[in-house]
């Protein structure tokens, strides 16, 4: 099991876990908001620059793991160094070279920081680990299992996406439930999808906006993980499921599940997304991305924003293109309310105790980069393994939820105990008995 570094970021959305492992006023303020994005805009010192007068990129190192949970590994190859023949240690330097040029280039943000910060990366996590995440200092891809999954360094904008909740984190910080969480999901698959049509040079109405496209072995019946111009399209197996994201706010999931459904509800804010950058139009960077940053590093949208908080701050930082992004929120039932002042998504709440009532316990595991959900059941007293009763003790009755922040795409594991109040733990928090249950419990073979 990893050792904590704080609260992580990952890609899988808990329902796909199921199906795969198993069962934003006045002029002053407008004023305020125009500085801040010309702060962010403003080229690096000249000391960064080269002896050509080239800028130059931050460092970056790749790790491996050795298919360990141990971070960040033995580090592999650092910028400036030739290909190593490994292909996810490569896939993983040629996608950092290409996000870090993008946010450089375009946005004029130097890594996620904004001050030039080193890039840490690990590839080959875990054993048939399906997931990628960012946890706050390393960007971390599995190796996918081989059978629904195939590297998650394999898409390029996979990667981009981990980097960019690194650049939330630095900014907004927005908070990783509800729809926050959800806004902080969506604004990394934009400039994800961004870097991807950077890289193939088109424009947004060429653009496939597919996030993940790969990440599926040949298979399973999936174009990629989500479709942004499309949600809920992205995906329909015999084996997984069909893709359940929505795209409208008519259709928005109340839930615990998933930090409040952040993978669900984020394809909302993506159709609004990928509506701005078309009628927009040109590259997707130069006009929604642009926008969408300027809005990020404006200070007008706070952690917990809701969707018309964040909303009304890419209208305020849109210029000559405000109608169009407003129209593009309203086609996904997001008003945006001139005027209005923060408002704050507090995300689910918990459930009122429960009297506990018995002997089963049910192990739920969600989140993650496919954000699917997967659950397990076992009558305690029935259980063949007699160390398990101790287990749950040790790792449930005896615990209670870890009040730790969740982290976009990483996994939460979630252990009740028939009417006792169900025990939510982060995936870099777990004890060691709640790892060690959680193993037992779930499918053989899922990484924990």
């Amino acid at each position: 099991m990893t050792t904590s570094r704080g609260p992580r970021c990952t890609f899988i959305p808990p329902w796909l876990v199921e199906r795969v492992d198993g069962p934003e006023q006045a002029s002053q303020d407008d004023e305020l908001r125009r500085e801040r994005a010309a702060k962010a805009r403003e080229p690096r010192p000249a000391g960064d620059t080269t002896a050509e007068g080239v800028v130059a990129g931050p460092a970056w190192t790749v790790h491996d793991a050795g298919s360990s949970t141990s971070l960040p590994g033995t580090p592999v190859r650092s910028a400036g160094e030739p290909e190593t023949g490994d292909v996810a240690v490569d896939e993983a330097a040629t996608g950092i070279e290409a996000t870090l040029r993008m946010f450089l280039e375009d946005l004029s943000r130097d890594s996620h920081d904004g001050a030039g910060a080193p890039v840490s990366l690990t590839v080959h996590y875990g054993s048939r680990y399906n997931n990628a995440f960012w946890d706050g200092t390393q960007l971390v891809f599995g190796d996918g299992d081989g059978r629904v999954f195939e590297r998650f360094t394999k898409p390029v904008d996979v990667l981009a996406h981990e980097f960019s909740h690194a650049v939330i984190e630095h900014t907004a910080d927005l908070t990783y439930r509800g729809q926050s969480g959800a806004l902080n999901e969506s604004v990394a698959d934009a400039f994800a999808s961004c870097l991807k049509q950077r890289l193939l040079g088109q424009d947004a109405g060429a653009g496939d906006w597919l996030i993940g496209q790969g990440i599926f072995m040949p298979s399973v019946q999936a174009r990629a993980l989500r479709d942004m111009a499309a949600p809920g399209t992205a995906y329909d197996d015999p084996d997984i499921g069909a893709d359940p994201q929505v795209g409208h706010m008519d259709d928005y999931i109340d839930t615990t599940a998933d930090n409040g459904g952040v993978h669900l509800n984020s394809g909302i804010p993506n159709k609004a997304f990928q509506l701005a950058a078309v009628a927009i139009g040109g590259t997707s960077v130069a006009g929604a991305g642009r926008i969408w940053y300027d809005a990020l590093v404006g200070g007008d949208v706070p952690s917990g924003a809701t969707f018309t908080t964040f909303a009304a701050a890419t209208v305020a930082a849109a210029g000559a293109h405000a109608d169009a992004v407003r129209q593009a929120w309203a086609q996904v039932g997001v008003d945006v309310e001139v005027g209005a002042g923060p408002v704050v998504d507090p995300g689910p709440q918990p459930s009122p105790p429960q009297p506990p009532a018995g002997g089963r316990l049910r192990v739920e595991r969600s989140g993650g980069f496919t954000g699917r959900t997967e659950t397990a059941e076992v009558e305690i007293d029935r259980s063949d393994d007699p160390d398990l009763g101790q287990l749950v003790s040790e790792a449930v009755l005896a615990s209670g939820t870890t009040d730790g922040p969740p982290r976009p795409d990483m996994f939460v594991y979630t252990f009740t105990v028939d009417d006792h109040d169900p025990v939510r733990v982060p995936e870099h928090l777990l004890t060691a008995s709640q790892a060690e249950l959680a193993r037992r419990i779930l499918r053989p073979g899922t990484e924990s």
